[in-house]
């Protein structure tokens, strides 16, 4: 396959991904802004998920001040924002259309389906009118495009490339939820306690997080027992029968690379290896002993790593 097939392809999931997990993002942010807080606590939130987004400066240079209104329309609507939701799914139809002719014509329709009623939705005010709608209903346009993908593609490079796009995306941005939620909830626990023991934190502030990342139910199956911070951290990382987790999302990457590698590509699937090995073997209460942060932190250096690396091997390389 053309190196410039693969990219577009590779990026459209990309971005179809990320419009959905900033959704989920913007969501729970929504949720938790809603609980008993202070002001104060409420623009940490904000400008918490605005950090751990690489997004901060970008809204600083742009707003003299941070307001809820502000941020969704920065993360929503904002077309010099590469990140918004209108920027990924117009990316994510723009990248689709240079392959048309390598999709199914159903895939091609639903990314231009999604379009075009994103335009129209947002030229009607819908984001504000009632965000928590609009955000269910990125979410619902990003599962239908997973499930037109593998309810007609072909299984062959193109589909790979599409698979491995979809979760190097998604893993990123299930760290990078986990980090944010978890530093919010620091500041909320007393003195001397740490994640990794049961505490009196808001049942509803986790309930919304898991609910964020359609975990809710599964949680309940899996652990039957009140939500605490480390089974919510062991289950979005460590899981690999839990879907958005880290473990199985680098699964998923770790496979899909088996089946498009070349000549060039067996350090890259090494790494990406050894990055699935130190999930599977990992103990979560080693994780919260060491640093939850310090552990995403690093995780998400990684991950990008290997985004670069996936680039070089096999796509049109990022430019310096």
């Amino acid at each position: 396959m053309l190196s410039r097939t693969a990219d577009h392809l590779f990026w459209m999931a990309r971005y179809m991904e990320r419009a959905e997990n900033t959704a989920r993002m913007l969501d729970v942010n929504m949720q938790t802004a809603l609980m008993p807080q202070s002001g104060d606590a409420a623009k940490q939130g904000w400008r918490a998920m605005l950090g751990i987004s690489e997004l901060q400066p970008a809204f600083d240079a742009k707003y003299d001040r941070l307001t809820q209104r502000d941020v969704l329309d920065f993360m929503v609507l904002d077309r010099s924002n590469p990140s918004s939701i209108a920027s990924c799914l117009t990316a994510a139809r723009e990248n689709a259309r240079a392959v048309r002719g390598t999709l199914t014509t159903e895939v091609w329709e639903t990314h231009n389906a999604t379009w075009l009623e994103m335009e129209a939705r947002l030229h009607e005010g819908v984001l504000h009118q009632d965000p928590g709608e609009f955000f269910e209903w990125v979410k619902h346009r990003s599962h239908l495009s997973r499930g037109v993908t593998i309810g007609t593609t072909l299984r062959d490079e193109a589909f790979y490339f599409i698979r491995i796009g979809t979760f190097l995306e998604r893993t990123d941005n299930t760290a990078r939820l986990l980090d944010v939620k978890f530093h919010d909830a620091s500041h909320s626990m007393p003195s001397g306690e740490r994640l990794g023991q049961e505490t009196q934190l808001d049942y509803y502030f986790w309930a919304a997080m898991l609910r964020s990342v359609s975990a809710f139910e599964i949680y309940r199956k899996v652990y039957r027992d009140a939500i605490t911070p480390a089974r919510v951290a062991e289950l979005l990382m460590l899981r690999v029968d839990m879907p958005r987790s880290l473990m199985h999302c680098m699964n998923e990457v770790v496979n899909n690379l088996k089946q498009v590698r070349n000549e060039v590509s067996a350090d890259t699937e090494r790494y990406a290896g050894k990055l699935h090995a130190e999930l599977q073997f990992a103990r979560i209460e080693d994780i919260l002993e060491e640093g939850l942060h310090d552990y995403l932190t690093n995780f998400l250096e990684c991950v990008f790593e290997l985004g670069q690396r996936v680039s070089r091997n096999f796509l049109v390389p990022l430019a310096a």
